[in-house]
């Protein structure tokens, strides 16, 4: 409000200065004295009249700092019309008041001073606009941070123009890195290529480089792997531009650069869906999802979604992530017919409700608890979720018809030591045993750590990071499976379309990683010297916990199947019977101590072996 006051004062002396200087340009600096009369009365009556139009106008609730064509058009105007208006009011005084026709301005004068006053009034516009970019690019220059670019394609050159165009972007960019020897010494929008990859350590140490944006959007994942390796020896910050798939799905804008994710270290070939195969068992059909809130469970929600299900049923007990799935595939797929159903597995009758009510053609069985230490501490709360929910979604999936039931497992089914895994082993036993009766086609995938999931390691080191540290790793040598969330879901889509029942899918994950190592290059990823910047300290082993995780029971019964990364381990004998009986003695023990239930898994599972000491 003070700025407009005094930008009302600006323009009153503009209009007097332009005024008075148009009577001397038109009287060669010679006013006559009855000039500088009709001047006396008409400065004010200038005034009012064109502050009256400038507020029309809406010059005194502009921000000028943002100033532009259209508000030099809205100056014109104003002072086009206040000028008509001063000519009428000059005739008026004129022949009405002074009953003389020689004591008015020559026309010429409106000419000058209309002319002087769009450059006055919009001159002293355009300097605020022009003075407060000059501080946004002082202040902008301050904070600058020194960039190198890795990619010299059509992906740096937009990259290259937001930047330059952007208030938020603040980079000096030193150069552009590319292998292509045909591109060094050449330039993208000023921006000179100045090496290759084996170059990147260098460059950065010599030019205190601080951020390095990888551009290369379509390169293969392994390529960009051995890159942001090289980019891992300097003290840089990573950081890149969404991948085509990213692009292509709009999860992201191609301008909006993200920080390097631990997901391009690790990330393997994309699994591949055969799309042929799932839409004759998803499209048109309802497909329930229990956890379908969850990390995994809403992965599958997205992914379903795209192959056009006839009902998507979103089934979980917490109400806010699966609200927030429920308004993200609103918006994403307006027309796609789903309900969310707040409901716990563990509820037999409700559970009976819901499969009576929608007759669902396809179950897949997310919903689990999976934290090893918590389920290690709440031993009678994993079989109650774990075991006795699996039963009661496989139980009525077998009685209401269901065609596939898709079971979510995990690695640390195997020769489990902890009672998460040794519920999640037993829930395999269980839909083996459901397939050898039912005509519904039971089948499981097992998986290692998902990337990024609710309470994986990833998303707890950043926050740590976050705080300076340190960064908690439970024991040197301790090392996992990984894949990411989109994999996973594929994985299990896809094990759907493929499966005749009984089998237990297992995804080709490579080589098992350290997790020390995923804190370093975490770390490094972030800006910081690992040990230096950010510690890392050993916290030992959590009770149930293992060194090593392996992906199968028995590798001899390990086959191949049509798609390349996904292998089958064959049904082994499970009856009904032994699962049962074993559901009404959990029913029973889930309420007495820790020891008993320990003990009873121990027996119903032989690959059990309970870790007690640390």
């Amino acid at each position: 409000m003070q700025k407009d006051k005094k930008l009302i004062f600006y323009d009153i002396a503009l209009l007097i200065l332009s005024l008075y200087i148009a009577l001397l340009l038109r009287l060669d600096f010679k006013i006559p004295r009855e000039y500088m009369e009709f001047f006396y009365l008409s400065f004010l009556p200038v005034i009012i009249i064109t502050l009256f139009f400038n507020k029309i106008f809406h010059l005194y609730d502009s921000i000028w700092k943002y100033a532009s064509i259209e508000e030099l058009i809205s100056i014109i105007y104003s002072v086009s019309l206040s000028n008509v208006i001063f000519i009428l009011y000059s005739y008026f005084i004129s022949y009405k008041i002074l009953e003389t026709r020689y004591f008015r301005f020559p026309f010429t004068v409106h000419i000058i001073f209309w002319l002087l006053s769009i450059v006055s009034l919009g001159g002293t516009r355009f300097i605020v606009r022009l003075l407060e970019e000059m501080n946004i690019n002082k202040s902008c220059e301050e904070k600058k941070k020194k960039l190198i670019i890795i990619g010299a394609g059509d992906a740096s050159a937009l990259l290259i123009k937001e930047i330059k165009k952007s208030d938020y972007l603040n980079y000096d960019i030193v150069g552009l890195i590319d292998d292509d020897s045909s591109k060094q010494g050449k330039h993208i929008s000023g921006v000179k290529v100045i090496g290759e990859r084996n170059d990147i350590v260098r460059i950065c140490a010599e030019n205190k480089v601080e951020e390095i944006i990888l551009a290369m959007p379509s390169t293969e994942i392994e390529t960009k792997r051995k890159i942001i390796n090289i980019c891992k020896n300097t003290s840089a910050k990573l950081k890149t531009l969404p991948g085509i798939y990213e692009i292509i799905d709009g999860k992201v804008n191609v301008n909006k650069i993200r920080d390097v994710n631990i997901e391009d270290l690790l990330g393997r070939e994309e699994v591949r869906l055969n799309n042929k195969d799932i839409d004759k068992y998803i499209k048109d059909k309802v497909i329930l999802v229990t956890g379908g809130g969850g990390s995994i469970g809403s992965e599958l929600c997205r992914q379903i979604a795209k192959f056009n299900p006839n009902k998507l049923l979103i089934m979980d007990i917490y109400e806010n992530n699966a609200y927030d799935l429920q308004m993200e595939l609103n918006y994403n797929y307006p027309s796609l017919d789903k309900e969310v159903l707040i409901a716990s597995i563990r509820d037999e009758e409700k559970i009976k409700s819901i499969f009576e009510e929608y007759k669902p053609d396809v179950v897949f069985h997310a919903a689990a608890h999976k934290h090893v230490p918590l389920m290690e501490s709440n031993p009678g709360e994993a079989i109650k979720n774990n075991v006795i929910g699996t039963y009661n979604i496989a139980k009525f999936s077998h009685v209401y018809g269901v065609k596939k039931f898709v079971q979510i497992s995990t690695d640390k089914a195997v020769n489990p030591t902890n009672i998460m895994g040794a519920t999640k082993r037993f829930c395999e036993i269980i839909i083996q045993a459901f397939d050898t009766i039912s005509n519904t086609e039971y089948v499981a995938v097992r998986f290692g750590n998902v990337l990024g999931s609710n309470g994986s390691v990833i998303p707890l080191f950043k926050k740590q990071i976050a705080h300076g540290g340190p960064v908690t790793v439970t024991h040197p040598e301790i090392n996992r499976y990984f894949m990411t969330i989109p994999e996973a879901a594929q994985l299990v889509i896809q094990a759907g379309s493929m499966a005749n029942g009984g089998e237990i899918f297992v995804l080709d994950m490579g080589e098992p990683v350290k997790i020390v190592d995923l804190a370093k290059d975490l770390i490094k990823l972030s800006g910081y010297q690992p040990g230096l910047d950010i510690k890392i300290e050993y916290t030992g082993l959590r009770p149930g916990e293992k060194l090593y995780e392996e992906l199968l029971i028995d590798e001899v019964a390990l086959t191949s199947t049509e798609h390349d990364k996904i292998f089958v381990e064959k049904p082994t004998g499970n009856n009904i019977e032994f699962v049962e009986k074993s559901i009404e003695e959990f029913k029973e023990v889930i309420y007495k101590s820790k020891e008993e239930i320990f003990k009873l898994m121990e027996e119903k599972v032989p690959t059990y072996k309970r870790k007690k000491n640390n």
